[in-house]
């Protein structure tokens, strides 16, 4: 009697892709670590939403559609360099914002001043 075998073609699989968000609530665990990672060497101010931040910025600016093991490597790979770059342009754009506003309500205050 002859045995007869099927063998499913390995490459006829699709990955399954989707958008770097619609990873993020099967990852909790991952950013957690990473975040964990990032406190033990300093950053203690490091959460969840603020590493996501960062990925999204610095490493998935060009490319936001991937799978789920690519994701995963990128927040494991994430380099304490690179979240350090983050904060501190973020620390830059925030500094920028409030002495924007401070110059324009020093701007308003003196033109009111001028027109009364």
């Amino acid at each position: 009697m002859t045995e007869t075998y099927y063998y499913r073609r390995l490459d006829a699989v699709e990955p399954i892709v989707k958008h770097v968000d619609r990873w993020r609530p099967y990852i909790k665990d991952v950013l957690q670590s990473k975040v964990d990672e990032l406190q033990l060497l300093g950053y203690d101010g490091a959460n969840e939403r603020e590493v996501w931040d960062c990925l999204m910025q610095k490493v998935w600016r060009k490319k936001q559609e991937k799978q789920l093991h690519e994701v995963i490597q990128d927040v494991l790979h994430l380099k304490d360099g690179t979240y350090m770059n983050y904060l501190s342009i973020q620390a830059q754009a925030q500094g920028m914002e409030s002495n924007d506003l401070a110059q324009q309500i020093e701007a308003l205050n003196e033109w009111e001043s001028n027109n009364k």
